[in-house]
């Protein structure tokens, strides 16, 4: 049976529990995070400690280029022409896109050299009818996302919450039967 690989997986990094594994995973890792990272044999030693030193790195640089984007036009307005400031945007909307993916991927890798197996998950599209979703979405081939179902394999949101019940609205007082008072029935 093949080693089940999750959307996003890097490639060139081999899959969890093969030979070559760990040392591709450092490979990869290394070309993440900034080279003088090469210098430090702790990181080669402890594949762990690279990946999270790694995880970090690449969600600051997601950071870092998503406040880049938010200023761009107003740190460059005025130095650049409207059309290249356009351009700097874009590179950044592209380069923001491949270093998210670079985040996720890193995410993998370290969950992976941490133990955990990766499994398919079933799309909530093929869990609500799986008659309806074919042959196909029953049992989808390990590592190839489903086309049209890019969560496929992503963990699935928590189970939906039971509906609350409603609130107990206050009952509207009945007029209680007003008693007679002794002095009244005294008269009667």
């Amino acid at each position: 049976m093949s080693t089940y690989i999750p959307p996003g997986w890097p490639a060139g990094v081999h899959p969890p529990g093969s030979d070559d594994f760990e040392s591709t995973a450092v490979g990869w890792l290394l070309d993440v995070v900034p080279p003088d990272y090469r210098l430090h044999g702790v990181l080669r030693r402890y594949p762990i400690a690279l990946a999270t030193m790694a995880r970090h790195h690449s969600k600051a640089c997601v950071e870092g280029a998503r406040q880049g984007y938010r200023t761009a036009r107003t740190e460059l307005a005025g130095v650049l022409p409207p059309h290249a400031v356009d351009t700097v945007l874009a590179a950044y909307r592209k380069e923001g896109a491949r270093l998210a993916a670079t985040a996720r991927a890193v995410g993998l890798v370290e969950r992976a050299l941490r133990g955990e197996v990766f499994t398919p998950k079933m799309s909530p599209a093929t869990m609500a009818d799986p008659q309806e979703a074919g042959p196909q979405a029953a049992h989808p081939q390990a590592g190839q996302p489903q086309a049209g179902h890019p969560q496929a394999a992503e963990p699935l949101a928590a189970e939906p919450q039971a509906a609350k019940p409603k609130a107990r609205q206050p009952r509207a007082r009945e007029p209680k039967a007003r008693e007679p008072k002794a002095t009244e029935t005294a008269r009667t």
